[in-house]
């Protein structure tokens, strides 16, 4: 029997008029804009639907805009049939998958990532760095040279051959030079506004505390494999991993690795573009991916899974 992960994409995976097709067609994932704007105080609608690139890019708006279109996206799904057997979430899409599973309502999940993109601008500004994406070095080849220099970490282990730094702008530079004279193909600074996934974002895991602790956590409706440590993770350990992943890099390439190894052979990336999909091909050649990100998309998963 075919075994089914939903992925949910993280900050960066955006563009204007997302989710709108669908939420248009399908008043499942429009009641979801509309429940997300009364619990986040934004329009949900207006941002996804017809907000600037130049809005969107700011953390505070973009993280609640991205999580809402991928829960919208999920509502679509399962109303239409399609379910999975494993949620898992890049970043801030693991707020996604927490709430596609049911162990979070859709309001708590938008009042949660609202004050999430809030508290990461808020530490972004306060502590300013920068990230950038190595390609082309083996994992433990970038590990090696974060540690020659002060202030900066791996960040994000996005597939065999690209791993993302975080760390003090300086400090940044200097690795990725470093890096391409070891013969890195790529280093790529990445148009963030922080350096996300790192120490020097501590701040926010504090100021997201308080909500993180008021929320009664349930047991999701799906397996949750958790990107902070790549292993399946019970409800007991979400309050944790939610404030951790702040700080921590994103095992990507280990969490769908896991999943492969629990039987996954299709992933459905639920939520704006097609970046998820890309490295899953990456990590493991094998399994098919969807991502679902309009009516056309939809359908065909439908189709295919329904």
């Amino acid at each position: 029997m075919t075994k089914i992960a939903f992925m949910f994409p993280g900050q960066g995976s955006f563009e204007s008029g997302m989710g709108r097709e669908i939420a248009e067609a399908n008043s499942a994932a429009m009641a979801v804009y509309d429940e997300g704007s009364k619990a986040s105080g934004l329009d949900l609608r207006a941002l996804c639907f017809a907000g600037t690139e130049e809005e969107l890019m700011q953390t505070e708006l973009q993280q609640p805009a991205l999580v809402a279109t991928s829960l919208a996206i999920n509502a679509a799904l399962r109303s239409r049939g399609v379910k999975p057997d494993f949620v898992v979430g890049h970043s801030v899409g693991e707020f996604s998958a927490l709430g596609a599973a049911g162990s979070l309502t859709v309001a708590e999940t938008l009042r949660l990532v609202r004050e999430r993109g809030l508290a990461t601008a808020e530490a972004a500004r306060n502590s300013p760095g920068s990230m950038a994406a190595i390609l082309g070095l083996a994992d433990d080849v970038v590990e090696t040279l974060c540690r020659k220099f002060a202030n900066v970490w791996p960040a994000n282990y996005n597939c065999p051959g690209q791993l993302v730094i975080s760390g003090e702008t300086d400090s940044v530079d200097e690795c990725c030079s470093e890096a391409q004279r070891e013969g890195a193909r790529r280093a790529i600074r990445l148009r963030v506004s922080g350096a996300f996934h790192s120490p020097l974002v501590a701040h926010a895991a504090e100021r997201l505390r308080p909500a993180v602790e008021r929320i009664d956590f349930k047991i999701p409706t799906e397996h949750f494999m958790s990107t902070v440590t790549a292993k399946l993770e019970e409800v007991g350990r979400f309050r944790s991993l939610l404030l951790e992943q702040l700080t921590a890099p994103v095992r990507f390439t280990q969490a769908a690795s896991e999943l492969v190894g629990h039987g996954v052979t299709t992933f459905v990336e639920v939520g704006p573009g097609n970046v998820l999909s890309g490295l899953l091909k990456r990590i493991d050649s094998s399994v098919k991916t969807f991502a679902v990100n309009d009516l056309k998309s939809l359908e065909a998963v439908v189709q295919e899974l329904g």
